[in-house]
Order: C-alpha cells, then structure tokens, then sequence
C-alpha cells in the first residue's frame, strides 16, 4: 500500500491559471496540470493507492465553497482520493466550523499559516488545534519556509514546540519533513517529540544524511510519504524512498503503513 499523505488539487475552470500563478511566484515546475484527473493520472503512473488532497482556505469566506467541493471529492472518488476539511484562523464560530468538517465525514484538517499569514502559536491556531484534537481530527499543517512567500515564517520549529508542549496534540503532521528548509531547527526542536512528519517537497532539497539523522532521533513510525503535487512527482518520490539506506519494512511503513494506522484504514 502506498499513500500520499500531502497533495492538491484545483477545480478544473481555474486549475491552469492556478497552477501557472503559483509556478511563477514560486519559480518551480508542476508535475500535473493540478486537476483531479492529472492527480490520478499521476497516481497510475507511479502505483500510489491513495491520495490525501489537503485544501487551504485563504480567506474566511471560502469555508463553505472549499469544503464543499472537497466533501464531493470523497464521495465521488472513495477508496481512492480522500480529501482533508480546510478552516481559517479568522473563521467566526471555530468550533461549530469544526464540528461542521467532523460531521460532515473529514478524518482531518488542513491550516496553512503561511498563507492564512497567522502565526501558528496564535492563540487562534492553538484554539482550533486543541479542539480539533478533541474533535479526534488530523491536524496538518504547512510547515517552514514557503518558497514563494516572503519572510516571515509563520511555522517554525520553535514556535511549533510551543504548541507541542502546551496542547499535545495526538495527531498533527508537520508537512515538508518538520520545516522546510529549517531542518537543523527541525532536528533541535521537533525531532523525538509525538508529532507526525510528512516528506511533500523535502527529496530534492534535504541532504541525505540530514534526512537520516532526523529519522533516527525521531523514529520511522511517525513518517508519512507525501509529494506536495502538483509540485514533485509521486514516482521520484516512491523512488528516493526505495534508495535511502533502510529496511524494507521502514520503507514500507514510511510509504503506507503509518498513514494506514493514523488513517485507521484495515490492512
């Protein structure tokens, strides 16, 4: 079982100038055209199982309009696309917001700090993520820098230790392996603690014996693979898995196995 645990998807009337707007300010290639089909196409080619879509509401406004379309996407596409819910930090009412996702079927929440321009140690962060947790819903997170964003960083790793330490929270994921391109800052603060790491966008980037340090002081279990597509290609993923010097069965388990549990998904 493979599992991409960390992709999006665009509504096909504006993926393409989507994407286009997005390559641009970020100055990287897309591997799909960022529509469910292409998604799937991709998935095909490089015999992933599953992808987790995780949305982003930039603005209050669009909870309704997103969730929607990503709630049409797991009826549509069940047992092979499962899409998160997405809240803003602003969004009045947080809890009846999340009560809305849990009810509506969501198995997670997607909050992108960066974008939503919120610091993740904001008590607005910190009350959706403690109730969420209570809610039993995955909380991932955009982590790190954002390449096509300017300073500052809204997530940290220091600041996301604050939010660790204060609330615990049972499953929440840092995506981009902690922080992206702040892995010495992952290593120090992040690395051993009870948090779950994605891999979207970190292969082409991280030096290989980072990547393995943080591995070993963090644990394999809590490993998730993941690509960020449209912006790297699941099956130069699946492959820079199968190159790094593991066991198999930690490779299986970074590819499928963990994100089955968390997802509570029967082998």
């Amino acid at each position: 079982m493979i599992i991409d645990f960390h992709t999006h998807i665009f509504p096909d009337k504006i993926a393409e100038k989507t994407i286009a707007k997005l390559a641009s300010v970020a100055n990287i290639a897309a591997s799909t055209d960022g529509t469910i089909n292409g998604l799937v196409e991709s998935m095909n080619r490089a015999n992933v199982d599953i992808s987790v879509i995780q949305p982003v509401v930039t603005k209050p406004e669009q909870f309704e309009t997103i969730n929607q379309f990503a709630q049409s996407i797991n009826e549509k596409y069940k047992g092979r696309l499962i899409s998160f819910g997405g809240i803003h930090p602003d969004c009045e009412d947080y809890k009846q917001k999340l009560n809305q996702i849990k009810e509506s079927g969501f198995l997670g929440i997607k909050i992108h700090p960066d974008y939503q321009k919120v610091m993740i140690d904001d008590v607005r962060y910190m009350n959706i993520i403690e109730y969420a947790d209570e809610l039993d819903l995955i909380i991932l997170t955009h982590s790190g820098i954002d390449m096509g964003l300017p300073d500052p960083v809204h997530c940290p790793p220091n600041k996301v230790r604050k939010v660790l330490d204060k609330l615990k929270p049972k499953k929440m994921v840092l995506a981009h392996f902690g922080a992206w391109n702040q892995w010495k800052e992952v290593y120090e603060y992040l690395a051993g603690e009870d948090v779950y790491l994605d891999t979207a966008l970190t292969f082409d980037y991280i030096e290989q014996d980072m990547f393995l340090k943080i591995l070993e002081k963090h644990g394999s279990d809590k490993i998730l693979f993941a690509t960020d597509s449209p912006w790297s290609d699941a099956a130069e993923g699946i492959k820079a898995v199968n190159n790094l010097p593991l066991s198999q069965n930690i490779k299986d388990d970074i590819l499928g196995n963990n994100a089955m549990k968390l997802l509570q998904m029967k082998g």
